[in-house]
């Protein structure tokens, strides 16, 4: 039993060695999924890209784009937007959840979102005035961090 785990536990280590030197690679804009195209085409035409790249893990895949102002669009395999960092500008108002937008619009009439996360819990939401936003699935606000 013990050499069968020794076995697995080496066979494990290799693979996940063969693997590492292709986890993150430079790859085109046309190389991304169709989804993740047409979302750069409608809201980030306007910005020079300066890296386009696949992050491979074990079992899933993400795209990472970053433009010449440092603005960062994250997606998931299938072309999703998982994260979009605009730094300090404001992230393009229809990735933004309605119910997001009405909260920040009416707690913080001032300030702009300039960084949205997503995931299958939450999203996370940073704003202009440097306060960081959660909310659950429901966009019922879940933390407010200073």
């Amino acid at each position: 039993m013990k050499k069968f785990f020794l076995v697995a536990l080496t066979l494990f280590v290799a693979l996940s060695n063969v693997n590492a030197d292709e986890r993150d690679r430079v790859i085109t804009k046309e190389q991304l999924p169709a989804a993740a195209q047409t979302l750069l085409a409608t809201h980030f035409s306007n910005l020079k890209i300066s890296l386009v790249k696949e992050d491979r893990e074990f079992i899933s895949r993400n795209y990472e784009v970053i433009f010449a102002d440092g603005t960062k669009v994250e997606f998931t395999r299938n072309g999703e937007w998982k994260e979009v960092d605009c730094r300090r500008n404001a992230v393009p108002a229809a990735l933004i959840p309605a119910e997001i937008k009405n909260f920040v619009a009416e707690r913080y009439p001032d300030a702009k979102i300039i960084q949205i996360d997503r995931d299958s819990n939450d999203y996370e939401v940073k704003l202009s005035n440097k306060l960081e936003l959660t909310f659950d699935k429901k966009f019922n606000i879940i933390d407010i961090d200073d």
